[in-house]
């Protein structure tokens, strides 16, 4: 070992001597070789590094592969010591590359392994039931059923792992991973919206008479697939609250990296100038700030934009309404059962939250109703509240068995919302019943 070291030694040394070798009319740089087969097998060590096995699903935790990458780093810097080289080029043409989903070669980077595997794998895994979104943790943690084979969820989804993945892949990777995760949300909007105008004559109807409750008892059952319209704003739930964190990792690492640049940035999101403030949000959405309406949810939405657009602002009000009236639903489901440890409902209904408040407010945004968005949310919440409220005098333990789950998810749509205050809420339903939501399900869990 120690000759071959020698030898190595001898060989980079060499290198210094000789700049360039003339051989007829070619002229060969050693240097410039060791560059390019330095930057090649960097590029090919980091990929396989994250052990991505497509079969199996498995892939390394991005903190333990960020390890991994420091200390291949710190080995290839001894080469300075040799070679009159600058070895931060080649980590620089390296992992520049590897924020793209591909290189200049055409092969996979560690941007696109991850983005399909959060987006194909752990997030079809938290749809298929025993993963959840815990507000406490701030992660997705695994309630893995007893006997079945552990999948910790958590060890992928935590802040530390996620801050690892920004610093792997910085700011282009992350927003390749949100362009991702956008394409998914507008094709379950697509299918909301072909929901919306199956059930249209009947959301319309409930939509003028909803302070009627024997009626809207009426028109709900003529309603069609309202499990479908639940389940579709669930998933789109999870994809945000999963790109809410994975945001909020973003601005950590860049908070630490760039902190003069970022507070500029958030001065800038504060103070806008009159004019287009979309761009603004563009802007700070890509360094990891939320903003009240997200840009890359508008733009996704515009791409998929009809060409009515008084076509466009209905269905949006009846998806709202579809919504509303179809959140009592979930009282009767086994599965919607709130934990208070992890802040969470066991199927994810908590997760609607995020869905109704983000996606309604880009719903409007790109539909030119932007300044009618409060106005157009109270509608809603008068909906869920009346069709909740009705639930109290229901005598059925199947239509109730989870009813103060469902109060408390009301409260968290109020909660997360930009545009919607407690006045509001109180106004239609009373904080009483919230209250004792929280007490029953606190006292259910000791």
């Amino acid at each position: 070992m120690d000759k071959l070291h020698m030898a190595l030694t001898e060989l980079c040394f060499a290198i210094n001597y000789c700049s360039q070798i003339q051989v007829w009319e070619y002229t060969f740089a050693p240097r410039e070789y060791l560059y390019q087969h330095l930057e090649q097998r960097f590029a090919r060590a980091l990929v396989g590094m994250v052990m991505h096995n497509p079969d199996t699903n498995e892939i390394a935790k991005p903190s333990e592969l960020l390890a991994s990458v420091k200390t291949y780093m710190s080995v290839l810097q001894t080469v300075e010591n040799y070679v009159h080289i600058d070895i931060t080029r080649v980590f620089n043409n390296v992992l520049l590359q590897q924020t793209q989903l591909q290189d200049s070669h055409g092969e996979k980077t560690i941007t696109a392994h991850y983005n399909t595997w959060y987006s194909e794998i752990l997030l079809r895994r938290v749809s298929a039931g025993h993963i959840v979104f815990s507000e406490n943790q701030r992660a997705f943690v695994s309630l893995t059923a007893e006997g079945a084979q552990p999948f910790a969820a958590e060890e992928f989804s935590d802040i530390n792992e996620l801050r690892a993945l920004a610093e792997l892949i910085g700011p282009y990777g992350m927003k390749a991973l949100n362009e991702n995760l956008m394409w998914h949300i507008a094709n379950q909007v697509q299918e909301l919206k072909k929901l919306v105008i199956l059930n249209k004559e009947v959301l319309l109807s409930m939509r003028t008479n909803f302070d009627k409750p024997d009626q809207m008892k009426e028109l709900f059952k003529k309603l069609q697939q309202v499990d479908s319209v639940l389940s579709r704003m669930q998933i789109i739930g999870v994809i945000l609250c999963f790109r809410q964190l994975a945001q909020e990792a973003l601005a950590d690492i860049l908070d630490n990296r760039i902190p003069f640049l970022m507070s500029s940035i958030a001065d800038f999101k504060h103070h806008v100038p009159n004019g287009d403030t979309m761009l603004v949000n563009e802007m700070s959405s890509a360094a990891g700030h939320p903003c009240e309406v997200d840009p890359a949810l508008v733009n996704v939405l515009r791409s998929h934009k009809n060409e009515v657009p008084d076509e466009e602002f209905i269905i949006t009000c009846l998806l709202m309404v579809f919504v509303a009236v179809s959140i009592p639903k979930l009282a009767r489901m086994d599965n919607t059962v709130y934990k208070p440890a992890y802040g969470a409902h066991a199927n994810n209904s908590h997760c609607l939250a995020q869905a109704v408040n983000t996606l309604f407010a880009a719903l409007f945004t790109y539909v030119g109703e932007r300044k009618t968005l409060r106005r157009g949310l109270i509608l809603p919440l008068q909906l869920a509240s009346s069709s909740l409220l009705r639930l109290g005098r229901e005598n059925d333990k199947d239509v109730i068995k989870n009813r103060d789950a469902t109060y408390i998810l009301l409260h968290q749509i109020v909660v997360q919302s930009p545009f919607l205050t407690m006045d509001l809420l109180e106004a239609c339903f009373p904080y009483a019943l919230i209250r004792n939501a929280y007490h029953t399900v606190h006292k259910a869990e000791q």
